[in-house]
């Protein structure tokens, strides 16, 4: 199910602003990926262009490649509706549709993609995804009840939950944990320890502790001045990242003396 992610020379336009160029990286399946960096360098705008969300923005563009295994991703041929079911995306804040039940919430993505499932299949897909998101005891005895009634951390969950009931290869997370308590935050790390064994993870965190405990590779992102592109300044083992980086901005950023 999990799988190799490998960026080539990839550049992202609006219209004609390069807002991140020259991205070349491999996202190892089985891992958590962190990319790290200061606001506006082009981390989150870098993790849509994987799963092609980020085209969805008018005069939005890429250049360069993705390749999920050895699938080209911008390939002309490819169906970029395809693409974003088999690498799902969970964002910075939690999302639940609000006028669908916990139970409907974690069906919505079979339904979008015209998946028809028997009903006794749809209760298995929804209890298995939401056990694989650690939320089924908590919710269980009322599937029937709005998923906007959950708290913010279990909202997360739920978003979780709906993301992997339709099997993806990767799992993309945009500050997942920026707006929750450090309970909740840390039940979602636990959650990605646990995820990582099935899926390809990358997370865009803010949080450096948070990368530290819960990638195995961190990516830094920067900007050499306002106006410039984004760029990927190293990326290699968290351990390696956050105690002998080989750039000094990297080391800069890590240790707060910027950013």
């Amino acid at each position: 199910m999990a799988k190799r992610i490998e960026v080539k020379d990839l550049d992202i336009y609006y219209d004609k602003f390069l807002a991140v160029q020259g991205v070349s990286m491999t996202i190892q399946p089985r891992s958590v990926t962190a990319l790290i960096g200061p606001s506006g360098c082009g981390k989150s705008t870098f993790l849509r262009t994987l799963n092609r969300m980020h085209e969805l923005v008018p005069s939005a563009r890429v250049e360069g490649q993705v390749f999920m295994d050895d699938q080209d991703l911008y390939a002309p041929d490819v169906d970029p509706v395809r693409v974003r079911t088999q690498i799902g995306m969970v964002f910075q804040k939690a999302n639940p549709f609000p006028t669908m039940s916990i139970y409907d919430n974690v069906a919505a993505g079979l339904k979008l993609n015209n998946k028809r499932v028997r009903r006794a299949e749809m209760d298995e897909i929804v209890e298995r995804s939401l056990r694989s998101a650690n939320l089924w005891t908590e919710v269980k005895d009322r599937l029937t009840k709005p998923g906007s009634g959950l708290s913010g951390g279990q909202q997360q969950r739920l978003c979780i939950a709906r993301a992997i009931a339709v099997q993806p290869d990767v799992l993309l997370m945009d500050e997942p944990c920026s707006a929750l308590d450090p309970i909740s935050t840390q039940a979602i790390e636990d959650l990605m320890l646990e995820l990582k064994e099935n899926y390809t993870i990358v997370i865009v965190t803010h949080n450096m502790q948070q990368a530290a405990r819960v990638s195995d590779t961190t990516g830094f992102f920067n900007l050499k001045g306002v106006g410039e592109p984004g760029e990927l300044v190293e990326i290699d083992e968290t351990t390696t990242i956050f105690s002998t980086p080989q750039n000094k901005a990297t080391e800069d950023y890590i240790s707060g003396r910027f950013g």
